[in-house]
């Protein structure tokens, strides 16, 4: 049983619609897919609607969060998409997502790359806008090569010389929304150095004390040493560890199910949620 718990389509920074994921990720070989989009649920019915047999799809959010100035990524799964609180919370994130995307591009202007806000959004077109569309652009213009080499700090990484900082949920605020909506909770990608700073163990320790659910430890910016500290800090702390490709289409490197989470952990996830239940697919459009 192949299981990937982390994907991103078009409803966010993804470069396949939530349509041609799932085909996507059936023709990997994969059994189950979580589509986790960041901050918005809104390629969930097309997915569910093109999903094909043999496929099962778990419905999900990665959440924008900064703990101490550090920012960080939630992963949400099988909440009620309607909880009201978790909902308005979700939409606070996506609503100042323009305004932080339109400082950047005057960011970069000012340091003489000529990316506009509408090439910006014609690369989103109906995503939810975010640093990748801004990156693409900036490939699009010769400014870097590819996506990646955008996320240094000479451009767009934390701290970096076109980033600013957009609303982001407090991750205690998360555990706590995302429970009320029936969800499980797992830390995205905890030591992605290569994206700026990460939070400390001591700061998972305390999110694990509050009811954080697992740590995604299998993903493609974990070195082998990193993910082996990683999986003695779960077995210590109690928490599931979650492998997952962080599948975004031609806008990464990877492919659907590069790295996957062991049946038993995704059981245990589906045990827990309370909010929504893993659709398995019936053939779609």
């Amino acid at each position: 049983m192949r299981i990937d718990l982390h994907t991103h389509s078009t409803a966010s920074d993804g470069t396949d619609s939530p349509a041609g994921l799932v085909r996507a990720a059936a023709a990997s070989g994969l059994d189950v897919v979580a589509l986790t989009d960041h901050d918005t649920t809104r390629g969930h019915a097309e997915a569910l609607a093109a999903l094909p047999p043999g496929l099962t799809l778990v419905t999900g959010a990665e959440l924008s969060c900064r703990y101490d100035g550090i920012s960080m990524h939630m992963l949400a799964y099988l909440f009620d998409p309607g909880e009201p609180a978790l909902l308005a919370e979700r939409e606070l994130v996506r609503d100042d997502r323009v305004p932080r995307a339109q400082g950047m591009i005057a960011k970069l202007n000012g340091l003489g790359v000529p990316v506009t806000w509408e090439q910006v959004a014609r690369i989103a077109d109906d995503g939810s806008v975010g640093r990748p569309h801004i990156a693409t652009a900036l490939v699009e213009l010769g400014v870097v090569e590819t996506v990646n080499d955008a996320f240094t700090r000479e451009w767009l990484a934390d701290g970096g010389r076109a980033h600013m900082t957009k609303h982001e949920t407090d991750p205690f605020e998360a555990l706590r929304l995302i429970k009320g909506a029936g969800g499980v909770a797992v830390f995205a990608h905890p030591a992605a150095s290569k994206r700026g700073r990460t939070v400390p163990e001591s700061a998972i320790a305390d999110l694990a004390e509050a009811g954080l659910d697992g740590i995604e430890v299998d993903h493609m910016d974990h070195d082998p040493d990193t993910r082996a500290r990683l999986r003695g800090l779960a077995k210590e702390l109690g928490l599931l560890v979650t492998g997952s490709s962080d599948y975004h289409g031609s806008r990464k490197n990877c492919v659907p199910g590069e790295y996957t989470t062991d049946p038993e952990v995704y059981g245990e996830i589906t045990r827990r949620a309370t909010g929504a239940f893993p659709v398995p697919g019936a053939g779609g459009a």
